[in-house]
């Protein structure tokens, strides 16, 4: 499974959203970009995107920065993927074999049948796993 920079650093920006949900405080980018290195402007292009996808929002000003507008618990990987990638399931499969070849048939169906379960996988993580999973990590 291929992840661009693009997704992973908006993967990581949900993990640090979700670590402040419910406290009324916003996160700064710089924080996020510092704590991760990860590229501040970077980060600006893909919380406007998860922004117009309405998983978080902004708050300006001194104090302001982003959050996340549903609970940990309601946001998968899957659709934080989807956002910043596009959908999964819209991306269509070309062979640079003859399509009409049992062997191409059969690798199609079994690609298809790998990516299905990828994509269960996906929607089963939520934000609250991952922040669960990286508070462990942290303490030890």
């Amino acid at each position: 499974m291929k992840i661009s920079a693009k997704t992973e650093y908006a993967c990581i920006a949900m993990v640090e959203l979700a670590g402040s949900y419910g406290t009324g405080q916003p996160v700064r980018i710089r924080k996020i970009a510092e704590r991760h290195d990860v590229p501040s402007r970077f980060l600006v292009q893909i919380l406007l995107q998860l922004k117009g996808a309405g998983l978080v929002a902004s708050t300006r000003g001194a104090a302001g920065g982003y959050h996340m507008i549903l609970p940990p618990e309601d946001i998968s990987l899957g659709q934080v993927m989807d956002v910043v990638e596009g959908s999964i399931k819209a991306k269509e499969r070309s062979t640079n074999a003859s399509p009409d070849s049992s062997a191409v048939k059969v690798l199609q169906k079994a690609w298809c049948e790998v990516e299905s379960v990828e994509r269960d996988m996906l929607e089963k993580v939520t934000f609250a796993d991952l922040l669960e999973q990286s508070k462990k990590l942290d303490a030890k």
